[in-house]
């Protein structure tokens, strides 16, 4: 079964977290909203491919704060994925989707926690940081 290292930023701003929508055509959770993130490239540090995967998705330059914690779970298409979750700040630019999602919206951390569950330990880390 394929392996695969991913990173995922939660993104805070003035007390909000940006979340965006995946597309309803998406192999893994279709339609559900989740926070910027992928895998790595071959041989990429997990700063290298957060930054690169933030800015594809989202148009948004960050700066990476600290590590909240690490998840390990099999994708719906069967992919064995170790998932490194950062807190994150933007530095530049404003918010414009790639094509792999639909919608994004800045919530507040209790809204986050509602629609990103499986974020929920990560996501308590963060109130505890403003």
């Amino acid at each position: 079964m394929k392996s695969a290292t991913a990173v995922k930023a939660i993104i805070i701003e003035n007390g909000k977290v940006l979340v965006i929508k995946r597309r309803e055509d998406d192999v893994h959770r279709p339609g559900h909203w989740d926070i910027p993130g992928g895998r790595l490239d071959e041989g990429e540090g997990l700063s290298a491919g957060l930054r690169r995967e933030v800015s594809e998705e989202t148009n948004l330059l960050i700066t990476i704060h600290e590590l909240l914690g690490k998840q390990y779970f099999s994708r719906d298409d069967k992919q064995n994925i170790s998932m490194h979750i950062f807190h994150c700040t933007p530095h530049s630019g404003t918010v414009t989707l790639s094509e792999e999602h639909t919608a994004f919206k800045w919530v507040s951390l209790s809204e986050a926690k509602r629609l990103l569950a499986y974020y929920d330990k990560e996501l308590d880390i963060c109130t505890t940081l403003s």
